[in-house]
């Protein structure tokens, strides 16, 4: 029987690398799996870098308008500056390997579910890492000296489950937005799902004469007071001061926190690698290694745009 030409579907125009395409597929189902699972990813800043550990972002002040005396000199008013640099954490990698006896007798493909496990390990930490700078921001003093800094917001210590409560703290939040001059667009709010769902149960926060949207057949809760209201798992509510496993940075007394409010402006990320996924054959161990990776830093923008609701 004379040889067949077999149609290699991880090649590239018939030639080279059997698996060329292959990892680009595992590559789509990781970016998938991270974008579905990052909640906090659109709701503030990001800017890319080529190179360097940080990236600064300028800070400017406001300036003032004065009278003008006939005959007098104009000297020009002074604007303050500053800046708020953010570091590039450590590279962070999740991974896992497939030994080749075990894939041999395995009935069904695994890799397709564990690189989506991959990407959702990656996007836990970095929803994490960005709640927990959304509340520190709202505990920071001002990035321009007389400017308005963070703010915390008393909303009572049963503000995680009590629906009238949690219209207070927000109608508050707004208020307080409004008087930073912070930007009607673009607010939101990230609760846990005990307090999210409080929110949607309560007919008051959904009723349009109050200025709320959603639907209490369906468990949802859109906006209140213009502020739009997100479910999170990863709202920090636990003191995480000592957490080993959490970079100095972003640690925190989070225990009294109910829930986070801020502008998309009050949280930055830089991202220096973006999401990648290898795959790499290693004969002295008989296995696969699958590895989902970027490098990413996280930090404070403008306070004056972001409100911790605490529950005390």
């Amino acid at each position: 029987m004379s040889n067949v030409t077999v149609s290699r579907l991880g090649q590239v125009n018939l030639a080279n690398d059997v698996d060329a395409l292959m990892l680009k597929v595992w590559s789509g189902e990781v970016l998938t799996a991270f974008n579905a699972a990052c909640v906090y990813q659109d709701k503030h800043v990001t800017r890319e870098i080529d190179g360097g550990k940080s990236a600064q972002f300028p800070a400017t002040g406001k300036i003032t308008a004065d009278y003008h005396v006939p005959g007098t000199q104009l000297t020009g008013t002074p604007i303050a500056h500053n800046e708020r640099v953010i570091v590039i954490d450590d590279l962070l990698v999740a991974n896992t390997f497939i030994a080749d006896i075990d894939e041999a007798k395995n009935h069904y493909d695994v890799r397709s579910e564990y690189t989506r496990q991959l990407g959702e390990a990656l996007a836990s930490a970095y929803d994490k890492n960005v709640a927990r700078v959304a509340v520190l921001a709202a505990r920071e003093g001002a990035t321009i000296t007389g400017e308005a800094g963070g703010s915390v917001i008393n909303g009572g210590a049963t503000v995680k489950t009590d629906g009238a409560l949690i219209a207070s703290a927000l109608f508050a939040s707004a208020q307080k937005f409004d008087e930073n001059s912070v930007p009607d667009s673009e607010r939101f709010a990230l609760m846990r799902p005990a307090t999210y769902y409080a929110a949607a149960s309560s007919t008051d926060l959904i009723n349009k004469d109050w200025g709320g949207r959603g639907s209490y057949a369906d468990g949802k809760i859109e906006t209140l007071a213009g502020i739009t209201i997100v479910k999170s798992n990863h709202v920090p509510q636990t003191n995480e001061s000592a957490a080993a496993n959490v970079p100095t940075k972003y640690r925190g007394d989070f225990s009294a926190t109910g829930f986070s409010v801020f502008h998309r402006s009050a949280v930055g990320t830089v991202r220096l690698m973006n999401l990648s996924m290898q795959s790499e054959y290693l004969t002295l161990f008989q296995a696969t290694l699958l590895a989902a990776r970027y490098a990413v830093g996280h930090g404070i923008l403008r306070p004056e745009c972001a409100i911790e609701v605490a529950a005390a």
